[in-house]
């Protein structure tokens, strides 16, 4: 029943939390910039330089997943648990010459191939 329950949540965070960010047309610009990406932990990081704008637009969406992860996490997980195991999904989904963040803490740009994604990630 606890796995059945954790299965539910976590698709109702991995298919959520991408439709709060597609709103934003500065995420959608500074994801196509290369500006952002996905990381393992299930957050936005900021590639390169951040500027003020970036850090707020990045902080703000983070804000918003973490509640997502929380809310979700009340159906028989952590917060932890929810935001790596979205990580895992949202750097999966990735699109070629997005930016994501390998295990190692590098930031890559997805090709045509699968990400570089942690080895507990299903």
């Amino acid at each position: 029943m606890r796995h059945m329950l954790f299965t539910a949540a976590l698709a109702a965070a991995v298919l959520a939390t991408p439709a709060l960010a597609q709103r934003d047309p500065a995420y959608a610009a500074a994801r196509a910039a290369g500006q952002v990406g996905e990381q393992p932990d299930g957050y936005l990081g900021i590639v390169g330089t951040a500027t003020p704008e970036l850090r707020a637009l990045v902080n703000n969406l983070n804000i918003q997943r973490k509640k997502q992860y929380t809310d979700q996490a009340a159906a028989g997980s952590t917060v932890q648990q929810m935001a790596f195991v979205t990580g895992c999904n949202l750097i999966l989904r990735t699109a070629p010459g997005e930016k994501y963040q390998a295990p190692d803490g590098r930031w890559l740009t997805r090709g045509a191939g699968a990400p570089v994604r942690d080895p507990r990630c299903l």
